[in-house]
């Protein structure tokens, strides 16, 4: 397995075995690599000639110190679990300094109002620094195709986008949820829960999975209303934020349309560790 950790050895690797005919698929990650990373690995492998993903725990997209000193790094681990999919697939674990060469800082973009939405109303900053990160692994592993989880569905529109605006020649690609038993959608942060956070935290998906059936026959009010009922009945989680957005704009639902797809959008805290989710309502 090719680890490079320079991206100028990257480039020139990638540049003497790729033609024309070539397609990179291309999944980036912040290591602490799980089942629904590997879901996207496989993706990429079954549809490309090469496969690159990037390990980089980027601390631009993140405005709490304490959670980006706190975030897992596990890149051994990470390399014995990227080999259960392929040991063809190449592996980029930059240095902070290697990506940014000594000026650690995001650069503003303007992603048509995506970016004041949800995720962002609470994380000032965060998309630019993923508009920054994005941007330079795109230019670094120049892909065919990107894959990205729908868990982070703000994320994943306001990336694709970056590329529409950038005229970036990439294929961005949305892939499922990959979920535990309980229906807990995975995320490197469910590292840091107990045995029985993660038994609790299955309230996350049933809760939303409930306010879809709800919103068949309620207004997004109403079912909103009901959330934010059901998490003050439960005392080892705080409720950030639940949204019923369009999923086009990710503005907020005031009254249903039916030509729009409408979709949920949920950020809970359990013992100070933050867990999101997201289901597509119609």
């Amino acid at each position: 397995m090719l680890i490079f950790n320079n991206q100028n050895e990257l480039v020139a690797h990638l540049a003497s075995v790729s033609n024309t005919a070539t397609t990179i698929g291309f999944v980036p990650t912040m290591g602490a690599l799980h089942q629904g990373h590997l879901s996207l690995l496989s993706e990429a492998v079954t549809n490309n000639s090469i496969t690159v993903i990037s390990i980089f725990v980027n601390p631009t997209q993140f405005n709490n110190p304490e959670d980006l000193a706190k975030y897992p790094r596990t890149l051994d681990a990470d390399i014995e679990k990227i080999k259960t999919v392929s040991d063809k697939i190449i592996v980029y674990a930059p240095s902070v300094d290697d990506i940014y060469k000594g000026n650690t800082v995001s650069q503003p973009f303007d992603f048509d109002g995506l970016e004041n939405q949800m995720e962002g109303q609470f994380r000032p900053g965060h998309f630019n620094g993923v508009g920054t990160i994005v941007k330079r692994l795109f230019e670094i592993v120049k892909p065919t195709n990107a894959y990205f989880g729908e868990k982070d569905f703000q994320q994943l529109q306001i990336v694709k986008k970056m590329v529409e605006k950038a005229q970036m020649p990439v294929q961005v690609i949305g892939c499922p949820i990959y979920r535990e038993a309980n229906g807990l959608a995975m995320s490197s942060r469910n590292e840091r829960l107990s045995e029985t956070e993660k038994k609790e935290a299955a309230i996350i998906f049933k809760t939303i999975s409930h306010a879809k059936k709800l919103f068949a026959t309620k207004s997004a009010t109403e079912v909103t209303i009901w959330v934010k009922n059901t998490f003050e009945k439960n005392q080892n989680f705080a409720l950030e934020y639940f949204q019923i957005a369009d999923e086009a704009t990710l503005l907020p639902c005031i009254r249903k349309n039916k030509t729009k797809k409408y979709r949920a959008f949920i950020a809970v805290f359990i013992n100070n560790i933050r867990l999101i989710d997201t289901i597509s309502l119609n």
